[in-house]
């Protein structure tokens, strides 16, 4: 069932992370499994906020889990190797969880050859990599995931976020939206639906060298848009295109560093309530998250099937 929210304030920064935080609690109903954050900063800064992980949030009392556990702060140690190695230089190191971290880099080098470094020490997985955006995703409800990552004091001008239901995939962090896709800084996708050509539109785009970190089908989003961004077709042209392209009922949420857009399929299954104003733009799977945002009457509205809408911050 799963449920998506976004928003997107016009001109300025707010507690972006504290609204957010709100809009996903109002649909844990949705989606108990994890939540997710894709939070977007000012982006005023040159260097680049990595978001990475070096395990799994398990629980407690398996062997084979505290064992992991003992690995992390070497897994951690070869990352900074590997940033090293390719010039890249640490100017800030937050270990937020125990198997999750936040660096603030300076890299004038290739990010996908960054990245590619990065994810070669074994269980390392990079969350997002960019100058705006913050990526961020656990198990556990909204409330839970914003406290242990100190979310409610995250100000930005825009953010999109997920509450999971697993059908498809386990539940774990790896398989939680949001979804990043490199070499593409500052771009996350969230998804609701089914996508029912997944492993051929896959086979397809790692021909071209893009890459997969799990097998949920709504990464596939993430990575179709990345390659079509790479191939040089704008935001809404790409959301437009994969109308056509992706089979299955789905509707989605892609934010850039200044841009919220969202696309619905033709068939129009999947439910999503919009609101804008002069100063903010919010939508979500149901009326109760935009309502957690703005308890006074407004009006809102269901974009139509096959529509795509792209709003700028």
């Amino acid at each position: 069932m799963c449920g998506i929210a976004g928003l997107i304030h016009r001109g300025k920064s707010t507690n972006v992370g504290g609204e957010m935080q709100k809009m996903l609690q109002s649909l844990k109903h949705r989606g108990p499994d994890s939540t997710g954050y894709a939070l977007y900063g000012s982006g005023k800064s040159k260097d680049y906020i990595l978001r990475f992980k070096v395990g799994e949030n398990v629980k407690e009392g398996s062997s084979a889990i505290m064992e992991d556990a003992s690995l992390y702060d070497a897994r951690r140690d070869e990352v900074n190797n590997q940033i090293n190695e390719v010039g890249g230089k640490i100017i800030k190191e937050e270990q937020i969880t125990p198997y999750s971290f936040r660096y603030v880099i300076k890299c004038d080098d290739d990010l996908l050859e960054l990245a590619k470094k990065i994810e070669s020490v074994e269980m390392t997985e990079i969350l997002s990599l960019g100058q705006s955006l913050e990526l961020i995703k656990d198990i556990g409800d909204a409330q839970v995931v914003a406290d242990q990552y100190n979310l409610n004091k995250f100000n930005g001008t825009h953010g999109i976020g997920h509450t999971r239901m697993a059908t498809e995939s386990g539940v774990d962090i790896r398989s939680a939206h949001p979804y990043w896709a490199y070499p593409f800084s500052d771009v996350s996708v969230v998804h609701n639906g089914q996508l029912t050509n997944y492993w051929n539109n896959r086979r397809a785009l790692e021909r071209k060298g893009m890459r997969f970190m799990s097998s949920c089908d709504s990464e596939l989003i993430a990575v179709y848009l990345a390659n079509k961004i790479r191939d040089g077709y704008d935001l809404e042209d790409s959301m437009r295109s994969s109308l056509s392209d992706l089979d299955g009922v789905f509707t989605y949420m892609v934010a850039t560093k200044d841009k919220l857009g969202m696309a619905k399929d033709t068939m129009a299954a999947k439910p999503m309530v919009l609101y804008e104003s002069d100063d903010l733009v919010a939508l979500a799977s149901e009326e109760v998250a935009i309502r957690s945002l703005l308890p006074h009457e407004i009006d809102t509205y269901d974009p139509y099937e096959g529509e795509v809408k792209v709003w700028q911050a």
